[in-house]
């Protein structure tokens, strides 16, 4: 099984956020953290992305989950087979 390249379009104040940082790292996933509510340019690649403004999203091997908590990330990538 290959390790998924991960990128989260996050916002520290939200409480989907929190969701989707405990699922990722208790999984041991290596993700890229993008700062939405600080980062003007990972806003703006985020909503290019994935067709929202709001946060959480995550990019997982190219596919957007859009406007997600940890429960739907982690039921996609068990769809996916990635649950290690």
């Amino acid at each position: 099984m290959t390790t998924p390249k991960i990128i989260a379009y996050l916002s520290p104040t939200c409480p989907w956020t929190r969701g989707v940082v405990h699922f990722l790292q208790s999984n041991k996933y290596e993700f890229d953290y993008r700062d939405v509510s600080r980062d003007a340019d990972a806003f703006k690649e985020m909503v290019t992305k994935s067709g929202q403004y709001s946060s959480p999203c995550v990019e997982i091997d190219g596919h957007m989950l859009a406007d997600v908590g940890g429960d739907e990330v982690e039921a996609w990538m068990r769809q996916q087979g990635h649950i290690r």
